[in-house]
């Protein structure tokens, strides 16, 4: 369940030593990794969040943990404010050594997507979920990579994508589909420009997961029994299955995986 933390392996998955980033890590998906990162040894964990006291109230549930980390309140839209957020991370506890692009939206500012059939949109639609998704990904891989590479001690890109990306949305998902497939290109990429510096890049397609953000539309009965045929395992999934992929693709253990889309969906992919 959400905020349950997982004990930390004694087989390599563990993150001891390493500087973590986590963007859009207030509450849901974010905040479970922010939490298990620290727990399996990370020695500082950035929290981000557009939202400051989401981002602050996570960092004090580390310390209350026993764990280092601080808030940050950070728009990842913004390449700058992404330049200052990384410096900042690197001036305080030292080069980011794990960053999980997790902040992520389908609209804009947390609305819900639009409703237009897709020859009916314009740009103004698919802006906010293409700022997020894809371009919030470069910038923040941008500046992670630039400190993994100087620090020379390799590191870990992991990236939260969706079943949306390969599959496909309409009904206002498109540009969330294309934006997901695009960070998902952006991973294989990112794989063979930080390999030969040990820089791994993953990413992870979530399938529906309870969190604040999917609370309403999950809360319809007709969808979610909808949600619930597409799964071999018949239940909606929690905050901690994602997390349990993404902090071992952020581990020592993981050092040879890279460039990979890793479904965590209770089957969805075979029934594809």
């Amino acid at each position: 369940m959400e905020g349950t933390v997982s004990p930390v392996g004694a087989d390599g998955t563990d993150v001891q030593g390493r500087v973590a980033l986590v963007t859009g890590a207030g509450q849901g998906v974010g905040r479970q990794v922010a939490l298990d990162l620290a727990a399996h040894g990370a020695s500082a964990v950035l929290v981000n969040d557009v939202d400051p006291a989401r981002a602050d109230a996570v960092a004090a549930e580390i310390h209350a943990q026993g764990g280092t980390a601080t808030g940050v309140a950070c728009d990842v839209t913004d390449y700058e404010a992404v330049g200052e957020m990384f410096a900042m991370a690197r001036s305080e506890h030292g080069p980011v050594g794990v960053l999980v692009n997790n902040a992520g939206n389908q609209g804009g500012g947390g609305a819900a997507p639009p409703t237009l059939p897709f020859w009916e949109q314009g740009p103004e639609h698919w802006s906010p979920s293409l700022g997020v998704n894809l371009h919030g990904v470069l910038h923040c891989a941008r500046h992670a990579l630039a400190q993994m590479v100087e620090a020379g001690d390799g590191g870990r890109i992991v990236t939260v994508i969706s079943d949306a990306g390969r599959v496909g949305e309409i009904g206002g998902l498109e540009a969330y589909s294309a934006a997901k497939a695009g960070a998902a290109g952006l991973t294989r990429a990112l794989a063979r420009a930080g390999g030969r510096h040990a820089v791994t890049a993953n990413s992870v397609a979530l399938g529906a997961t309870r969190t604040p953000a999917t609370e309403q539309y999950l809360a319809d009965p007709a969808l979610r029994k909808q949600l619930l045929g597409r799964y071999m395992v018949r239940r909606i999934g929690e905050p901690s299955d994602a997390s349990a992929m993404i902090v071992f693709l952020a581990s020592h253990g993981a050092s040879w995986i890279t460039g990979q889309t890793m479904p965590v969906n209770g089957g969805y992919s075979v029934t594809l």
